[in-house]
This record gives structure tokens, sequence and C-alpha cells, in this order.
């Protein structure tokens, strides 16, 4: 075996892995969330884009239609340009029946003259109107073309047509669009020929306004706007079946009252087979989880029985077998050491089942782990004594978790136990209790000789064991699982698997001064 393939087996790889970059790049692009938002990004750019292109379509047709409409004013003041330029009759009389006769609806025709004398906005004023017009309305709407610098213009010129397209309201509020106004110089002074067409019939008012009043528009807005919550809805009800399903997931999996099924959580038709599948797989494993717990109970007391009766059987055949026969007392050593590793393997067999079925379904409760902590260190107290180790603790009242009993008892159990095999005669071993951040943080550190750094996370894989390599000036490595060793290897893996399966954490770091300390963190209880 190579250098790198014997470093990928210790260490735990399989193979090249991709970048956690590209890893977090591929989990964006999948997720739901960012298509979400990739969707609303496309319901807000389309309709900018087309809106944009349809307005500037609207200004070329608008631009289309005013300069027809302007060459149609034109040629309407070409043929009033011989009236107002005759002398006899005068043109005041004979106007308004010439613009009478070229007015068509709905083109309004509105004639208005300055004296040649005259200077200024204000002295134009109204000759001849078609359809007619009050006088008073029109010298209202004289004074509005004014305010609004429709005649500025022609103060100055009074020749060539204005192009004009603008919207106006008459004095009597129906509304008109201005869209052609024409000077003619005579020598009696500046005639304006105005064409003007009713705001309503005049391809739908759209001159004047801007273009997003169109009512088309406005409908188009309406459907667009309509579809894009309906699929913002569909998104969101998806979503939010997810999150129930989420929520529902992680309450059967922190042993909380889960409720109602997933079927009668789901709200999405489309969505019942799934729910019904989590419901049918919860029930299964619910199922295996008492299973395992039945059947290491079972297996357990199966063993535990006639090992019990080969301890028995043991003391007889001590008295039966002479002292002074070394042969027969020691097959006697090596039957009573083996009974005893037997017994070891049936209770660390029975203590996998039982994490297998914790992790798979565990009921879980509010748990003061102070209290929990504390009651087991009184019971260590006999055993710290007895190896001439000293315990320093420091365990914050009232820290709740939720998990069980059992399960925080295990951990808590093989952490200590680890601690005091290793830990040197008239050393000791620390115990710290805090709260941090929303989580509880059990620290149980030792004096030992610690672990090397290329192996601290290898000792929470099963069947890994450095207690007895190290002791023996070794390697470490891993244990078979069916190895006599009298170090398994599984209580710093239970370990991990049980706080894992609340929530929980737990990493191992080389203690400045010597030693080795676990950290372990659990979130609080709610």
């Amino acid at each position: 075996m190579s250098p790198v393939e014997d470093s990928r087996l210790l260490t735990g790889q399989r193979g090249p892995r991709p970048s956690p970059l590209w890893v977090g790049l591929s989990g964006i692009f999948r997720s739901l969330i960012s298509k979400f938002f990739l969707l609303l990004l496309v319901f807000v750019m389309v309709p900018v884009i087309l809106y944009n292109e349809f307005r500037k379509a609207d200004v070329e047709k608008q631009s289309l239609l005013v300069e027809s409409v302007r060459e149609q004013g034109r040629l309407l003041a070409e043929s009033l340009r011989p009236v107002v330029e005759r002398e006899e009759p005068a043109p005041l009389l004979v106007l308004p029946d010439e613009v009478k006769r070229l007015s068509r609806p709905p083109v309004g025709i509105k004639v208005l003259f300055r004296p040649t004398e005259e200077t200024g906005a204000e002295s134009f004023f109204f000759v001849a109107t078609e359809p007619q017009v009050p006088p008073a309305e029109l010298e209202i709407e004289r004074n509005r073309l004014i305010e609004r610098g429709v005649f500025t213009n022609l103060v100055s010129t009074c020749a060539g047509e204005l192009p004009i397209a603008l919207r106006h309201s008459v004095p009597h509020q129906s509304e008109e669009v201005l869209t052609s106004i024409t000077p003619i110089n005579t020598k009696t002074g500046c005639w304006v020929v105005v064409t003007t067409h009713a705001g309503r019939g005049f391809l739908g008012a759209t001159i004047g306004q801007p273009y997003w009043q169109n009512l088309e528009v406005r409908v188009a807005a309406v459907i667009y706007l309509a579809m894009a919550l309906l699929v913002i809805a569909v998104f969101v009800s998806i979503w939010r079946s997810l999150m129930r399903f989420r929520n529902l997931a992680r309450s059967i999996r922190s042993g909380e009252d889960v409720g109602p099924r997933f079927t009668e959580q789901n709200k999405v038709p489309e969505l019942a087979l799934v729910a019904g599948e989590f419901d049918r797989m919860t029930m299964a494993l619910q199922d295996s989880s008492e299973g395992i717990r039945r059947a290491a109970e079972d297996n357990a007391h199966a063993f535990k029985t006639p090992i019990a009766i080969m301890r028995q059987c043991l003391e007889p055949l001590r008295r039966i077998v002479p002292l002074e026969s070394q042969r027969g007392q020691r097959a006697l050593d090596v039957l009573e050491e083996s009974v005893d590793r037997l017994d070891h393997l049936v209770a660390c067999a029975r203590q996998l089942d039982e994490s297998t079925a914790e992790l798979i379904d565990a009921p879980r409760r509010d748990v003061d782990i102070s209290r929990l902590v504390a009651r087991m260190l009184d019971a260590y107290a006999n055993t710290f004594m007895s190896k001439l180790v000293y315990l320093d603790t420091k365990i914050e009242p009232r820290v709740v978790v939720k998990a069980t009993d059992e399960l925080l008892e295990t951990v808590v159990e093989n952490v200590i136990d680890n601690a005091l095999s290793v830990a040197p005669e008239g050393s000791g071993i620390s115990v710290e209790l805090t709260k941090s951040d929303g989580r509880a943080e059990l620290v149980i550190g030792d004096q030992g000789p610690g672990v090397p750094e290329p192996y601290l996370h290898r000792i929470f894989e099963r069947y890994v064991s450095l207690r007895a390599k190290a002791e023996d000036g070794e390697s470490p490595t891993t244990t078979p699982a069916n190895s006599s060793d009298s170090h398994p290897g599984i209580g710093l893996w239970i370990v991990r698997r049980n706080l894992e399966a609340v929530g929980g954490s737990v990493r191992a770091v080389n203690r400045p001064g010597g030693g080795l300390a676990m950290i372990m963190r659990l979130p609080l209880a709610r």
C-alpha cells in the first residue's frame, strides 16, 4: 500500500472530494429558495423589458399617427389659405361657413387670428370653430392654451407648422387631443389653423399621456400580476408543506409529541403520496426501534444466564484443581478471563443495540443535566478514591436539555471511564458544565497522555481504540469487531451517536498542560 493510500485509510477518505465552493454553489442552484428568487427576478425583468419595447413601439406609432394628422392639418390649412388671403368678401365673414364645410367628426377645426400690428400671445383670438363653442368657453380655452405655452412659439415665428401632440381639456370638461397647429401669414395678420381630435376616439386616446395609463397596458398588468401571484402562491404552498414536513421530522427525531402525521400536515394534493410514504416509513422505523430494544434485552438476558452459570462453575473447579498444578491454574485463569471478556462483549452488544434504537426513535423530555452529572459523580466517588484521582468540578445549576436520562448517563459514563483509564495516580479529572449561545457545554478533561493530533477525529470511529495501543507504545489502529481486546472501541462512538441523536456534538482537544478534554455540546430545552 502506498503512503498516499495509507494516509487516506487512516483519515477515513475514500478518494478525491469536490471542493466546498463547488458543493455550496451546486446546493444553491438546486435549492427551491434560489429557484424562487430566480423566478421573482424573471417576473420583475420580463415586464420591464416588454414594457420598454412596447413603449418604444407605441412612440413610433404615435409619431406616425401625429405625422399623418399633421399632414391632414396642413391640407386643411392650405384649403383655407385662399379664404383668409382674399380681400373681398372679408375672411371673417365667410370663414365660419368654410370651416364648417371642411370639418368632419371626430376632427375639429379652430381658427385664430392675430392682427399685424399686434404682438404677444394674448393677441390671438378665436374667429371660427367647428363644432361650435360658446364665446365664454372659447375665452377660457384660449387662456389655457396661452398658459400652457402653445402660442408662445407662434409669437416669434408665426410661420410654418408647429408639430404638437398634447392632451387638452376644453372648458366643458370633454377632452381633446391637440394634434396640429398651422400658421398662415397674410397682409392683415397671422392666421392659425388648429386641428383637434376627440380623445376617446383617437386610437384609445394614447397621445399625450404616459404609456402605462393605456387601458391595454393596465389589463395586461393585471393579468400578469395575477399569474405571478398564482405561481408564487404555488411555490409558497409547496415551501410551507416542506417546512411542516421538516418540523414534524424534527419533532419525531427529537422524540417530542409529534401531533398530526405527514398526511395531516400536507396541504398540497400532489405531495399526498410523499406524505403517505413518510408516515409509513416513520411507523416502520418506530417498529424497528422497538424490535431492536426488545431483541437487545432478550439477547442480553439469554447470554447473561449461561455466563453467570459459568462463573459459578469456576469456583468449585478452583477448589478441585491443585494449586501446584500450574497448567490447571493457568487454564482456569484463561477461562475466567474469557468469561469476563464475554460478559463485557455482551454488555457492549446490548449498548450498541440500545444506542441504535435511540437513534431511530428515542423519547425526549426535559432533563436537568446539572443534577444528572452531579448524581453520577457522587456514584463515582469511591472509584476516584481507589484510583487516587481527585475530582475538580464546576457545574452551573439548572441546565436543562432535551434528551433522556439513560442516553445522557451512557454519554457521561463512557467519557469518565475513558478519563479514569488513562489518568495517572495523583492526577485530577475536571468536569465543567456551563450554558453558552443557547447550548449546554459539558467539558470533561484528564491529565493523561492525550491523543496524537492526526488521530483526534478517529477516536470517535467504531472499533477504534487507542488506549491499549498507547500503553504498549504502538501506533493506534482499528480494533476488529471480533477482537478479544478489553477495549473494543465503541464507547466514544456511542458518545458521538447519542449526542448527535439529540442535536448535540462532541470533539476532543489536547489540553495545553497535558491530557485530553472532551467537549460536548447539547441544545438547551425550550
